[in-house]
């Protein structure tokens, strides 16, 4: 490593002189992270938005349990819990077993549920109904996302949105604008002996040429993020086994999983200040035609093993306590399990929404399990008022120019 020279190691090793930079997106380094929280930060009394997409279509039925109902025991005989099973909620609903953190967060007040939540006419693909939640548009296919839009309506800077999911969801990306992107993957430093070799790049060398120091300068940046941001950031081999041993075995609450590190992440970022106010994370696998129960409970536990101490993490700045978190997937099931112990695609299901700007309980109808649409339950609250309650109490943005005029809110979901 002696005769190694900083703008040599930058190349051989992948990292750039100003960062891991974010692939197929707008790109996002780490210098500009720093430096827009330093020269611009958000003030702390500005709200802050956390979209996380359950990607596969989660069962609303086995999420928030109506164990009491016949009708749902009836339409699942081997799938269905039992009321001394779930952790009561009230109206007859309890929270599936594996989310004992959320149930902590519901006594609190600072978590939301509003039930029955979907659009009209809806679709069973997952790419059509996926791409109707991402671009709030339920009638016609259309090339911008939500919050791309958003961004459009809002300015030209991308780092007023950030994804920390390995590619950019289509609801940050906006006819003139995309959001930044800044994937796990792209935050790897590397370990050991190579790591502290990395580490002494970063000091300044009498002598050095321009260019020389504005490298090292950019390795000493990344280095300071790490401090801020914590753990979160690890070294690429380290955090690949972490994959691969929570794929094996799932992750337990208060283990770190992919979206823990995620969200670990995201709160660093708000702490520090970052000028951002809308940020995505994602957790996948919740398509569960067969074997369902084991899969979603472990599914659900690592969902409540990463929300759960990241929102506690959040009420203790200024800044956490203005951010708030939206948890949807792109559909729920059918109330009838089917022959493989799981649940097909189907229609409605809850909606997530926590914080300590939340004004915590149930919002919206539970959906009828003997009134249904084809096997289907009925929605009761489209999706766009949830969108439209964060777009205007959240971001601060008049929903009509965001969503084709749909200005219907959530009454009472957001404290002012």
């Amino acid at each position: 490593m002696d005769n190694l020279t900083r703008r040599r190691f930058l190349t051989l090793s992948g990292v750039t002189a100003a960062g891991a930079l974010a692939a197929g997106a707008t790109q996002v380094n780490w210098s500009d992270l720093m430096a827009a929280a330093v020269d611009d930060p958000l003030p702390s009394d500005q709200s802050v938005l956390v979209v996380i997409t359950l990607y596969g279509g989660n069962d609303g039925l086995n999420t928030v349990v109506p164990a009491a109902d016949p009708a749902y025991q009836k339409a699942r005989p081997d799938l269905a819990y039992q009321p001394n099973e779930v952790l009561d909620l009230g109206d007859g609903l309890g929270l599936n077993p594996g989310m004992k953190g959320l149930k902590g967060l519901w006594d609190d007040k600072r978590l939301a549920i509003v039930r029955g939540v979907g659009y009209p006419d809806p679709d069973r693909s997952h790419f059509r109904s996926m791409a109707i939640w991402q671009t709030a548009s339920p009638k016609s296919p259309i090339p911008t996302g939500w919050l791309g839009r958003w961004l459009d309506a809002t300015g030209s800077d991308p780092l007023r949105a950030v994804s920390v999911e390995p590619t950019l969801p289509p609801l940050l990306a906006g006819e003139t604008t995309a959001a930044a992107s800044l994937p796990l993957r792209g935050l790897s430093l590397p370990g050991g002996a190579l790591g502290t070799a990395y580490a002494a790049l970063g000091k300044p060398s009498p002598g050095e040429g321009h260019w020389q120091a504005r490298a090292a300068k950019s390795v000493l940046d990344l280095q300071n993020a790490t401090q801020v941001l914590g753990k979160a950031v690890k070294s690429g081999h380290d955090q690949e086994d972490d994959d691969d041993e929570e794929r094996t075995k799932g992750a337990s609450a208060g283990g770190t999983s992919q979206l823990g590190a995620q969200l670990e992440l995201i709160a660093g970022l708000i702490e520090a200040g970052v000028p951002t106010r809308a940020y995505s994370a994602s957790l996948g696998g919740f398509d569960t035609h067969a074997d369902e129960r084991g899969t979603q409970q472990r599914l659900l536990t690592e969902l409540d093993g990463a929300l759960t101490p990241f929102v506690q993490r959040l009420q203790k700045t200024d800044r956490g306590k203005n951010a708030v978190v939206l948890v949807y997937s792109e559909f729920g099931r059918r109330v009838q399990a089917n022959g493989s112990d799981g649940t097909d695609h189907g229609t409605a299901g809850p909606v997530f929404v926590l914080g300590e700007k939340v004004a915590g309980g149930f919002y919206g109808n539970q959906p009828s399990l003997t009134d249904l649409s084809n096997g289907d339950l009925k929605a009761g609250t489209d999706f766009r008022d949830v969108y439209a309650t964060m777009l205007q109490h959240v971001l601060g943005e008049d929903p009509g120019k965001i969503l084709a005029n749909h200005t219907t809110t959530i009454d009472g979901l957001l404290r002012a």
